[in-house]
């Protein structure tokens, strides 16, 4: 390559597909320099460096392979990607080690031995066990995890078995193997997570810890039976990557202040609805005792004495309040309120002075209120302990990198009810997509809440047994910034888009 031609920076897309083969290349030497070869041509090897100006590495190539050196800029993650992929543990490509694999298994079992069904479990366990099976599904697990996948699912269908992972809430398809592996693959997996391979027709439940890309990661596994087969799911639970910072949430500043006066009250009870959070690392102290109960635990907290449900022998969430308040606890986290007796018991122990935070699956802060009605509990004890409710969901935040101003479609103004005139007040942004974001415009997911303080005026809607539309605008009355409301103000503040506060919240 001519220097006039040189690209200052090399894309994700650009690397190669395999090895630029040099002797004695170290993997170690590669990761310290953070360096990775793009192409070997005649007397000229290039490489991408995250600091091209490291002048030391350049010169110990060109004296260890006696080459002109020409070196490219490329982001250390896309490096580190790259030598992994190429030089590394997952050195061979996805679609070599499915080939590898495809072809062996094809061996052993032929085209009638396809069906999981049909092929005896001490084979399957030997063919879950070679190299070529354990390679991909290693190979899977790695790639999920340097896309920041939070699950990974592999799916049974009657003319294929599909991979996909999700990221930032949104399923991608990635190569998927033949559907010839799927009972290999899935075999895998089970036997990884200690699960039975011998027993395909009931859910099972297992979880992995695992070294990937130099850190510890748990990955929580869940199988159902399919008429296809099993299906199974991969969540995975990165502690490093857990955000306990509520600001960095995207909690605004005047919810927040109200929040964490919610949070330091001595008793009560304090719901969240939506996905996952529910406020407990914020009141984590030594001098409180908490206790949680979940299904299933997912993150282990210091300082937190954390319960597992587990129904089958007969430990409910139900079961596990009742003996939880036996144990002087400050404060009780029960991981979600499922039927009546469970809601029962969780007013009792905030009305007992207990600080109880539970979840509930309500789209909406006041069909809290309305749910735990319509499960049988008393009208006047609820008013007398809940303190408050918080809504949340998650929208994409659109990709830092490749952000563009735009101007939505009339019919999505439209649909956000705005003011005439409002728009051309307010700069819209978008992501084209790029490598940072692999070209999906979004990177990351940030929080919209709608916090609902339960007041004289609430209390009085819950004596009179209200339908949520009533609470509601009473709520609204009271200053209630909705869920499409916090939404429209993140589109606003140019950290979202408005299909993406549409596609998880209701109308206004």
């Amino acid at each position: 390559m001519n220097n006039e031609n040189k690209i200052s920076r090399v894309s994700y897309q650009d690397y190669p597909k395999e090895a630029v083969v040099l002797g004695n290349l170290s993997v170690k030497f590669m990761k310290q320099s953070r360096f990775v070869p793009l192409y070997l041509k005649e007397d000229t090897l290039g490489i991408a460096m995250a600091e091209p100006g490291d002048i030391g590495t350049v010169e110990a190539l060109k004296f260890a392979y006696g080459l002109n050196v020409e070196t490219l800029e490329g982001r250390p993650e896309d490096i580190a990607e790259a030598v992994e992929r190429l030089y590394g543990a997952g050195r061979q490509s996805i679609e070599t080690i499915i080939q590898e694999a495809d072809k062996n298994i094809y061996a052993d079992l032929g085209e009638s031995g396809a069906a999981a069904g049909e092929a005896d479990i001490a084979h399957l366990r030997d063919l879950a066990s070679e190299a070529p099976i354990i390679r991909l599904v290693n190979r899977l697990i790695l790639n999920a995890v340097e896309l920041r996948a939070s699950d990974i699912h592999f799916e049974p269908f009657e003319n294929e078995f599909k991979v996909r992972y999700r990221i930032d809430g949104v399923l991608h398809d990635v190569e998927s193997p033949p559907s010839r592996l799927q009972a290999a693959i899935i075999s895998r997996v089970k036997i990884m997570s200690k699960l039975d391979i011998a027993e395909r027709r009931l859910p099972q439940d297992g979880r992995i810890k695992l070294r990937v890309a130099d850190k510890e990661t748990d990955f929580r596994v869940s199988t159902v039976p399919t008429i296809f087969g099993e299906s199974l799911v991969m969540r995975i639970l990165d502690r490093e990557n857990l955000v306990l910072d509520l600001e960095k949430l995207g909690f605004p500043p005047d919810i927040l202040s109200r929040y964490n006066e919610l949070v330091s009250q001595p008793y009560g009870m304090i719901l969240v609805t939506g996905p996952t959070g529910s406020g407990k690392t914020k009141i984590n102290s030594s001098e409180n005792k908490i206790i949680t109960l979940e299904d299933p635990v997912e993150y282990q907290m210091r300082g937190v004495n954390q319960i597992q449900v587990n129904p089958k022998i007969g430990l409910t969430f139900a079961g596990g309040l009742r003996s939880i308040v036996r144990q002087d606890p400050d404060i009780i986290l029960v991981g979600e309120i499922r039927d009546r007796e469970t809601a029962e018991i969780a007013v009792q122990s905030a009305l007992t002075g207990h600080l109880l935070f539970s979840t509930l699956h309500t789209n909406d802060a006041p069909g809290a209120i309305t749910r735990l009605l319509d499960m049988g509990v008393e009208n006047f004890l609820l008013s007398s302990t809940l303190l408050g409710i918080l809504a949340q969901r998650l929208v994409r935040v659109i990709c830092p990198r490749c952000k563009t101003q735009i101007m939505p479609d009339e019919k999505l103004l439209r649909s956000m009810n705005l003011k005439p005139g409002e728009a051309d007040r307010i700069s819209f942004f978008a992501g084209k997509g790029c490598e940072e974001c692999r070209n999906t415009g979004f990177r990351g997911r940030m929080g919209i809440f709608e916090y609902l303080p339960v007041d004289a005026d609430i209390r009085k809607e819950i004596n009179e047994k209200s339908s949520t539309e009533k609470l509601r605008a009473a709520a609204i009355r009271k200053g209630l910034v909705t869920l499409r409301q916090d939404g429209w103000r993140k589109v606003r503040e140019g950290v979202t888009t408005i299909p993406e506060v549409l596609r998880v919240t209701l109308e206004m």
